[in-house]
């Protein structure tokens, strides 16, 4: 993964702001994936959030609380479609590994410590994503290529 790739987190516009549910997005190839969430993360502010203000309140008053579970409802989302609405894997970084690479296999200390965590109901799978958030959301976390990666073993990669 490149620099840029390496960088990308999911990080939210101020809370409470006029632009409290949007995604930042930098140039290049995480835009695809961070306004695909985006997609759904506005769909849960808007259809899902039980709160009691309009439709455009419920865009703007938005707290970082709020943000956190928007972004876990939508990773939560994407990768249970992309399990056929039957399983979702979530990736998470471990400790680093101490074993050496082998045969052909340039490691990169970022792949090697990768833990997949599989779910049966989606549920589940929200809730782990919800108290592991800061996993996709802090700086220097690669967010999103652990979401890219969960996407890949939701959806499998015969599939």
């Amino acid at each position: 993964f490149s620099c840029e790739w390496a960088a990308a987190h999911f990080r939210f516009r101020p809370p409470h702001s006029d632009l409290a549910y949007a995604l930042v997005a930098g140039k290049g190839g995480t835009r695809a994936i961070l306004m695909a969430v985006q997609a759904h993360i506005i769909t849960y502010l808007l259809f899902t959030r039980e709160t009691e203000c309009t439709h455009l309140e419920r865009l703007c008053r938005v707290g970082r609380w709020d943000q956190g579970q928007a972004l876990a409802a939508a990773l939560a989302e994407t990768l249970w479609a992309a399990g056929g609405g039957s399983r979702a894997i979530v990736c998470l970084i471990t400790t680093p590994v101490t074993e050496m690479s082998r045969g052909g296999y340039r490691a990169n200390s970022f792949t090697e410590r990768i833990r997949l965590f599989e779910f049966s109901e989606k549920a589940a799978a929200q809730g782990f994503i919800s108290d592991h958030i800061n996993c996709f959301t802090d700086e220097g976390s690669h967010g999103v290529i652990l979401f890219l990666y969960s996407l890949l073993f939701s959806r499998t990669l015969k599939r």
